[in-house]
């Protein structure tokens, strides 16, 4: 079975319809607020821009555990929580 992101992935280039800002924190949260932090809109857009098929996650958590940003430059991620709560409200969710 495919995840979503893969589904969403095999139509090009494709747009969000709509974005909300995260309320309480989740694991799909986290996720958003490294993409986010790295540059990128979320996962989907990091895979269009990078050209990649998968992203490293932690195995342990499934957060995310490295980003290569626009200009090439990494982000490497602990296996904890680093979105804080103040953080929250800052990351956007897009729904496709």
């Amino acid at each position: 079975k495919m995840s979503k992101v893969s589904e969403v992935m095999t139509k090009a280039d494709i747009k969000p319809k709509s974005m909300h800002r995260a309320k309480i924190w989740s694991d799909d949260v986290e996720n958003l607020y490294r993409f986010q932090q790295a540059g990128y809109r979320d996962e989907v857009e990091y895979k269009q821009v990078k050209q990649v098929d998968e992203v490293e996650c932690w195995p342990e958590t499934g957060f995310v555990k490295k980003l290569q940003r626009r200009d090439n430059t990494f982000y490497y991620y602990n296996r904890q929580r680093e979105c804080e709560d103040k953080d929250v409200p800052k990351v956007k969710v897009y729904v496709y």
